[in-house]
């Protein structure tokens, strides 16, 4: 892969120069690794990575690019990795983004696939199966609790937002109701408090 230059220091409020990638490799290495470890999906180590080690994003930034990337159409997080890869290099940036998180995952994914297809009916490999699910609702949970620290500078009061957050919540958990006739409503209902707010 072509290396790029260093984009420009991005300055914070603070008017210091924040980490970014340095380059196309540098993005495609980033997001291979943070696939690699996205063992029962890679939400759970996106903030951790692009938030709390590499200080790509700040939280609030992330919680803003995580919100748009679930409103769009496909995967969250590969339309999060083109959101960061464009944020920095613009097109090349999102198609190296997404590369990292796809071609080692999907060489490794193909190659699991033949082997659960020999040994899924094993019951060890059927109770690994479950425990691992176990743990990747753990991590995603842990994931939603650090995100959850940004609805502090959020316009809409606390109470609201986890008002809000539990309708979702009870909705798709209880209900088991359709993603969009959640994510419409109630998302809107989000968005319609927060503009008054601020408009306020």
């Amino acid at each position: 892969m072509t290396v790029s230059p260093p984009a420009p220091a991005q300055a914070d409020g603070s008017g210091a120069s924040r980490p970014r990638p340095a380059s196309l490799t540098d993005l495609f290495v980033s997001f291979t690794l943070l696939a690699l470890q996205g063992f029962g999906g890679v939400l759970a180590v996106v903030q951790r990575e692009l938030v709390e080690r590499k200080r790509w994003l700040t939280n609030e930034e992330f919680i803003e690019d995580w919100a748009v990337a679930q409103i769009m159409p496909g995967p969250n997080v590969v339309n999060l990795s083109m959101m960061v890869g464009a944020r920095y290099f613009g097109l090349a940036g999102a198609m190296a983004a997404l590369a990292g998180l796809l071609a080692v995952p999907l060489v490794l994914v193909l190659l699991l696939a033949m082997l659960h297809a020999q040994y899924a009916s094993h019951p060890a490999v059927a109770g690994a199966l479950r425990g691992m699910a176990a743990v990747s609702a753990g991590l995603i949970a842990a994931a939603g609790l650090r995100m959850s620290t940004a609805l502090a500078k959020s316009p809409i009061p606390l109470a609201w937002c986890v008002a809000i957050a539990a309708g979702a919540f009870a909705l798709l958990a209880w209900v088991r109701a359709p993603l969009a006739l959640v994510l419409f409503p109630v998302g809107g209902l989000g968005c319609v408090l927060a503009w008054r707010r601020l408009a306020a």
